[in-house]
């Protein structure tokens, strides 16, 4: 199986070509834009076909970061990957963050739990507990950092993602901790998908609504059908 993998749950807009019999991955485009995840994807994704010397033919499915994380880049990511596997007729395949953040803790810390945890703001953490073999047992889900701390100790956890320090920290004691990013290296996203049997189409995970609300003073009455102006 061949992939295409796209991320742009965070900062980065990231794609890769991965051949899964090989398990390696083939070529790569990684921009770090911190906003306009729309204007640049595309050019993202061809870059990194033609690092491999693939094309769109090429493709046996399409793998893409689902979230939790930015709101925008989310959708643009999952409109994108869903676009492309409509058009190529082939499976997109959707990973979380907090799941791909957990493979990579998992990998330096073998036959631990890990408990991924990302900084959502508002003193909230977006968080996933998984067991020794990478099993989801918690989440994804909103908690309160003393919730998390008490899942880091519970479970003898390995921290991973933006918020493992700021648990540490609280915990008072001192855990094994993997990488400390909002997303995971755009190869396990591929990695991960590779191994999924193709389901539901994949949709943003959004733990929270979005930050941009309409003001309440700005909205106007809806008028009945036939109802005069």
């Amino acid at each position: 199986m061949k992939l295409l993998a796209i991320d742009c749950a965070a900062s980065l807009c990231a794609a890769c070509f991965y051949d899964a019999d090989a398990g390696k991955e083939l070529g790569r485009e990684r921009r770090d834009l911190g906003k306009g995840h729309a204007e640049h994807l595309m050019a993202v994704i061809e870059t990194a076909l033609e690092a491999s010397g693939a094309g769109y033919p090429d493709l046996d499915a399409v793998a893409v970061s689902i979230g939790p994380g930015s709101f925008t880049g989310l959708r643009v990511g999952v409109s994108t990957a869903r676009g492309l596997a409509l058009a190529l007729k082939i499976p997109a395949i959707g990973v979380t963050t907090l799941e791909a953040l957990a493979a990579e803790g998992a990998s330096t810390f073998p036959g631990r739990a890990v408990l991924a945890a990302l900084d959502a703001g508002r003193e909230e953490i977006h968080a996933a507990l998984y067991d020794e073999a990478l099993v989801e047992t918690y989440g994804p889900s909103v908690a309160t950092l003393a919730e998390a701390v008490t899942m880091a100790i519970n479970a003898d956890a390995i921290l991973v993602g933006t918020a493992a320090p700021q648990i540490a920290q609280s915990a008072g004691r001192a855990f094994d901790i993997g990488p400390v990013a909002a997303t995971a290296d755009i190869a396990t996203y591929a990695r991960l998908a590779s191994a999924k049997n193709p389901g539901e189409k994949p949709k943003p995970l959004y733990l929270r609504g979005a930050d941009a609300k309409p003001q309440a003073g700005f909205i106007l009455p809806r008028q009945d059908k036939g109802t005069e102006p």
